[in-house]
C-alpha cells in the first residue's frame, strides 16, 4: 500500500528545528544580572561620589567623565560576539570581591582615599565576572580594565615631576648659554625670575597621554609587544615634552623681554604644544598599526538560546552572594566609627611647658586641614624665638584628615614662603629618640624657618605617612577611634640652623612629656 507524505513530513530535521530569527525578550535571569550590576554603585555611593567630586573640582582629572561612556561604547562594539556567549556565573569572583571589600574597609579606617576608590573601581569588572562568567569577561577585558582610569590618581607624582621639569629647564638654559641661579624650584635668569609650580609639573599631560595611549594601543594594535611599547612611549614622551615646553615658555619670555608667555598665553602655548606632541606620537605609532583581524565564527552561534541563559533562581542566588560579599564592609565600618565623641578642644590648653612666652615672630602659617582643635603659641628659649603648632583630629572626614596630601607646610603657590625640601632626623630627647621630619622654608626678604614635624597617633610618635596610616587602622579596629595630632615646632635662622636646633631640643626636653600627657588624656572616655 503506497503512502503520500505531507510537505511538513519531508522537511529535514534541522530545518524543522531551526529557531525563530526574530528578537527574543530578555530572560528574567538576564534582567536580574543587569540589575545586580548596580549594587556596587548603590552600596559604595559615597566612594563613587568622591571620585566624581574630584573630577568636578580638578581639571587634571576631568577626563574621568568620559571613561565610563568610552568603556560602554567599547562593550557595545562587541555586542555581536557577546550575544553568542553563554552566561555562566563565576562564583570564585565573589571571593575576590570580598577581598576588595576588605581592602576598602582598611582604607576607610586609615582614611586612604585612593585605595578606597581603587577598591570600588576594581569591584566593577569583578562584578561582571561574577554575574556573567569568564567567557563574557574575557571578551570585554579591556573595556572593563579601562574603568580603572577613572580613578583620580597621580598627585603624589607632582613633586617629583616638578623636580624633573625644573632640572630639565635649568640644564637646557645653561646649555643655551644663559646664566641661571637656581634655588629649589625657583630660578633666575638675566631677564627675570621663574618658578616651577604645581601647574608646571606636567601631571595633566602625563595622565592624559597614558589614558589616550592605552586606548589607542588597544584599538590600533593586536600584539601585546606593540601595545606595551606604545603605552611605554605614552609615559615617557609627555615627561620629556613637558620639560621642553617649560624651556620653550622661559625662552619666549626671555626673548620678548618678559612680555610674552608670562600670563594666560603661558597656558595656551603649553596645551598647544602638548596637542602637537600627541598628534606626532599617534602619527608615528600609525606606521606599525595592525588592522583588525577577521572575526572567527562564534562558537555555538546556532545553539538554542535557552542553553545560553541562566535560570532566574540561580542568578538570584549569585546576586545575593554579591550583596553579602561587598555589603558587609560598609556596615562594619559604620559600626566601628559610630558613637565617637567630639574632640575636647579645651583640653589642649593644659600644655604649659616651662619656657617664657613671646610675641609672634613670623607671618607664616601652615596649610593644614581643618582640625577639631588647634593650639598655636610662640616662645623664647635662651633668646631664640620658637613657634609651636598643634592640630588635633577626631572623626576624620574629607577636608579634615590627619594624614593627607593636602596637608602642606606651604599652603598654596601664592604664598611668599617656599618649601626647600625635607629630611628625617632622629633627635635625643629626654633619654629617648624622637624622629622628626625637618624642613627648611624660605620666605620674603630672605627669611628662613627650620621646621620639625611629626604625627602623634594613639600614644605613638611617627614621621611616616604609611606607618601613621597603619597606626590609625589599628586604633580604629581595636578601639573604634581615629584620634591623632600633627605637631609642628619651628624657629627662624639665618645661615646656620644649629642654634635653632639646639633651642628646639631644649624646648622638647621639658615640653615633650607634658605634651604627650595632654594628648593621652584626650583618649580617655
Amino acid at each position: 500500500m503506497n503512502t503520500v507524505s505531507t510537505p511538513s513530513e519531508t522537511k529535514p530535521a534541522a530545518e524543522r528545528k531551526r529557531p525563530s530569527s526574530g528578537p527574543a525578550a530578555p530572560s528574567s535571569g538576564l534582567v536580574l544580572a543587569f540589575a545586580a550590576l548596580l549594587l556596587p554603585f548603590v552600596i559604595y555611593f559615597e566612594t563613587a561620589s568622591s571620585i566624581a567630586a574630584i573630577w568636578e573640582r580638578s581639571g587634571t582629572f576631568a577626563h574621568g567623565y568620559v571613561i565610563l561612556p568610552i568603556s560602554l561604547w567599547l562593550i557595545w562594539q562587541r555586542r555581536t560576539t557577546l550575544r553568542t556567549l553563554p552566561l555562566q556565573p563565576y562564583l570564585p569572583a565573589l571571593a575576590a570581591l570580598a577581598v576588595c571589600g576588605a581592602g576598602w574597609l582598611l582604607a576607610e579606617l586609615g582614611e586612604v582615599q585612593i585605595v578606597r576608590q581603587y577598591a570600588f573601581a576594581a569591584m566593577l569588572p569583578l562584578t561582571v565576572l561574577a554575574l556573567f562568567g569568564v567567557q563574557v569577561a574575557k571578551a570585554i577585558a579591556f573595556p572593563l580594565f579601562f574603568v580603572l582610569f577613572g580613578v583620580p590618581v597621580g598627585e603624589s607624582l607632582i613633586d617629583p615631576l616638578i623636580q624633573v621639569t625644573a632640572s630639565f629647564t635649568v640644564d637646557a638654559l645653561r646649555m643655551t648659554g644663559i646664566p641661571v641661579l637656581r634655588e629649589g624650584n625657583n630660578f633666575s635668569i638675566p631677564s627675570g625670575d621663574w618658578s616651577v609650580v604645581e601647574a608646571c609639573s606636567g601631571l595633566r599631560y602625563l595622565i592624559s597621554s597614558i589614558t589616550l595611549g592605552c586606548l589607542y594601543a588597544y584599538l590600533t594594535y593586536r600584539s601585546f609587544l606593540r601595545r606595551a611599547l606604545f603605552v611605554l612611549a605614552s609615559m615617557l614622551v609627555p615627561i620629556a615634552a613637558n620639560g621642553a615646553r617649560a624651556y620653550m615658555i622661559v625662552m619666549i619670555g626671555h626673548m620678548s623681554g618678559m612680555t610674552m608667555a608670562v600670563g594666560v598665553d603661558h597656558l595656551i602655548y603649553g596645551w598647544a604644544f602638548f596637542g602637537l606632541v600627541m598628534l606626532l606620537l599617534f602619527w608615528v605609532g600609525s606606521f606599525w598599526r595592525q588592522d583588525q583581524e577577521a572575526a572567527a565564527p562564534a562558537p555555538d552561534a546556532a545553539a538554542p538560546r535557552s542553553a545560553r541563559m541562566v535560570p532566574a533562581a540561580r542568578m538570584a542566588g549569585v546576586a545575593l552572594g554579591l550583596l553579602l560579599a561587598i555589603g558587609v564592609w560598609p556596615a562594619y565600618a559604620y559600626y566601628l566609627q559610630h558613637g565617637q565623641g567630639k574632640a575636647p578642644v579645651a583640653a589642649l590648653s593644659g600644655f604649659q611647658p616651662a619656657v617664657a612666652a613671646a610675641d609672634s615672630f613670623t607671618d607664616w602659617k601652615p596649610g593644614i586641614n581643618e582640625a577639631n582643635a588647634h593650639l598655636s603659641r610662640s616662645y623664647s628659649v635662651a633668646g631664640q624665638p620658637l613657634g609651636f603648632e598643634l592640630f588635633y583630629f577626631r572623626q576624620q572626614h574629607e577636608g579634615s584628615k590627619l594624614i593627607s596630601s593636602s596637608n602642606r607646610l606651604v599652603g598654596d603657590d601664592k604664598s611668599p614662603w617656599h618649601d626647600m625640601g625635607a629630611s628625617v632626623r632622629s633627635e635625643g630627647i629626654g633619654g629617648r629618640q624622637l624622629a622628626v621630619r625637618e624642613s627648611i622654608l624660605n620666605g620674603p626678604r630672605e627669611r628662613r624657618l627650620l621646621v620639625w614635624q611629626w604625627y602623634w597617633i594613639d600614644g605613638q610618635n611617627t614621621v611616616s605617612n604609611f606607618g601613621g596610616k597603619l597606626l590609625q587602622v589599628k586604633q580604629k579596629l581595636l578601639k573604634g577611634r581615629d584620634d591623632g595630632a600633627i605637631v609642628l615646632l619651628y624657629a627662624p635662622y639665618e645661615e646656620n640652623p644649629d642654634a635653632a636646633r639646639a633651642a628646639m631640643r631644649q624646648f622638647l626636653a621639658t615640653g615633650l612629656a607634658p605634651l604627650e600627657t595632654v594628648l593621652v588624656s584626650n583618649l580617655k572616655p
